[in-house]
């Protein structure tokens, strides 16, 4: 293992570490911060897609019953997700399809290959003609879940990654992308344009 890769995977392992250590406060934070502020927990981006923080399994039937959410693509891992939210087979019991699509926060920007499968999975919705909404998550629907839904927005609209984070800053003007998620806009970008 050269010096250089070394170095790489113990900064991975300190970015999960921390991850994992900030989780709480930092989702306690985000509850705080839309009591007191004119955050919203989720936002419609459009007419298939909801951006939103981290859906707690109390918020099930209103998503289901009055957001009529059919679809969730999550990109929390697993611990993220395990006491507060609902896993796939507690989606599945209300009739919702459900791709988890695992990312370290704060860190980390998903890889090509999970966005491929995320905007994928929006479309199908779309070409099935499904009447529903997919609701796509991370902790506070600010970076992760952002990169994702910038992606639909690319490859529905045409939009570069800028005019993409325009929209959704339009409506959810708290999202925050930084130079690893702008990287991995602009390769999405640059692979829809050679299609």
């Amino acid at each position: 293992m050269t010096k250089h890769s070394r170095n790489a995977s113990i900064s991975k392992t300190m970015g999960k570490l921390f991850a994992r250590v900030t989780f709480i406060p930092s989702l306690v934070f985000n509850v705080f911060m839309e009591r007191v502020s004119s955050r919203r927990w989720f936002d419609y981006i459009d007419e298939r897609v909801i951006l939103g923080a981290l859906p707690f399994k109390t918020m099930t039937k209103q998503l289901v019953e009055e957001e009529k959410v059919c679809g969730v693509i999550s990109m929390n891992e697993d611990y993220e997700l395990k006491w507060l939210s609902n896993m796939k087979r507690d989606w599945a019991s209300v009739g919702v399809s459900f791709l988890q699509l695992s990312t370290t926060d704060i860190f980390e920007a998903p890889c090509q290959e999970k966005l491929k499968k995320g905007v994928e999975f929006i479309q199908d919705f779309d070409s099935r003609n499904v009447d529903g909404r997919v609701y796509v998550h991370c902790k506070a629907g600010r970076t992760r879940s952002a990169t994702l839904v910038a992606c639909y927005l690319m490859a529905k609209h045409n939009l570069t990654p800028e005019a993409a984070v325009a929209q959704m800053l339009a409506v959810r003007s708290h999202i925050w992308l930084g130079p690893k998620q702008y990287d991995a806009l602009h390769t999405y970008h640059l692979a829809l344009q050679e299609r």
